[in-house]
């Protein structure tokens, strides 16, 4: 036997072929997945110009003041509470429509919470209550002249 002779060689080569096919096959699973992984909320926002909505019963409207204080209509409810409340008081009604309002300074963690005690409730529709948009108000605070 000769050392060095052709047959016994170990080839040096790498074959890239394999590791391609893998690389490939990744690549449609992340374009595939991606979209997917996208979390988000859709929200419509409202139009510019919107006119006050004319109700014509008695609704229930849930409010958060200053100091993060709730309440249902003019009583004030525990946090923990408030779930248990809306239930019973939209026991038997068919249309479940809550408005929601809440001061500026709240944090929107205190507001979210509240929204997610309304909609475990049951509500169905939940509307938000702001004040009209002065636009004179906001000219003379920043000192236009319109």
């Amino acid at each position: 036997m000769a050392i060095g002779s052709g047959s016994d060689r170990l080839m040096s080569d790498i074959n890239v072929t394999p590791f391609v096919d893998v690389m490939l096959v990744l690549l449609i699973i992340f374009m595939v997945t991606a979209p997917m992984m996208v979390q988000g909320v859709d929200v419509a926002l409202p139009e510019v110009s919107a006119k006050p909505m004319v109700t014509e019963k008695e609704n229930i409207t849930v409010t958060i003041d200053r100091e993060s204080n709730v309440y249902i209509n003019d009583f004030q409810v525990r946090m923990d509470f408030l779930r248990d409340k809306l239930e019973k008081i939209l026991q038997g009604q068919t249309d479940r429509e809550v408005f929601f309002r809440a001061d500026k300074d709240v944090s929107y963690g205190m507001v979210v919470s509240v929204m997610a005690e309304i909609k475990a409730a049951g509500v169905e529709k939940l509307g938000m209550v702001t004040d009209p948009f002065d636009e004179q108000a906001t000219d003379q605070k920043s000192g236009k002249k319109g």
